[in-house]
C-alpha cells in the first residue's frame, strides 16, 4: 500500500480521472463533517458498536468495477483507511492507497482537529451538506 500526503493524492486524482476516492467514515462524519469532492463513501466501520463492516471490500467492488482500479483511500486522520486498505489487498485488490493525515488529520495540544493537517486544512477541495 502507498501513503501519499493530501496533495500529492489531490494531484493523482486530477491526473488520472479512473482513480477512484474512497472515504472510508462513517455515513454521518461524510455528510456532516465533511467530505473531499468527488469522494464516494463506503463506511469501514459502522452502527453504534463502531464495528468493522463485513461487506466493504464487496462495496469497494461494486464501486470500481475491478480489482486493479487505482483505490485511495481517506478517513479521519488516516489510520481507519490502513485498516480498510489492508482488507482490500487480501481481498485481491491491487492498487491501494492511503491518504496521510486523513481529512481532518491528528488532534492537536488543545484536542482538536484540523490545525495539524489534513486534506481540508490543507485548503483541498471539500464540501459539506
Amino acid at each position: 500500500m502507498d501513503h501519499l500526503t493530501p496533495q500529492q493524492a489531490y494531484d493523482i486524482l486530477q491526473e488520472s480521472p479512473n482513480a477512484l476516492l474512497i472515504d472510508c467514515r462513517t455515513e454521518f462524519e461524510f455528510f456532516y463533517v465533511g467530505h473531499p469532492t468527488d469522494a464516494v463513501n463506503v463506511e469501514w466501520n459502522q452502527g453504534i458498536e463502531f464495528e468493522v463492516n463485513p461487506h466493504f471490500c464487496d462495496q469497494v467492488l461494486r464501486m470500481a468495477g475491478r480489482k486493479d482500479r487505482q483505490i485511495i483511500l481517506i478517513c479521519r486522520s488516516g489510520k481507519r483507511s490502513v485498516d480498510a486498505g489492508l482488507a482490500l489487498e487480501q481481498h485481491g485488490f491491487t492498487d491501494v492507497s492511503n491518504v496521510l493525515e486523513g481529512f481532518e488529520g491528528n488532534l492537536d495540544k488543545d484536542h482538536h482537529r484540523g490545525t495539524l493537517g489534513g486534506w481540508r486544512m490543507r485548503g483541498l477541495p471539500w464540501r459539506q451538506i
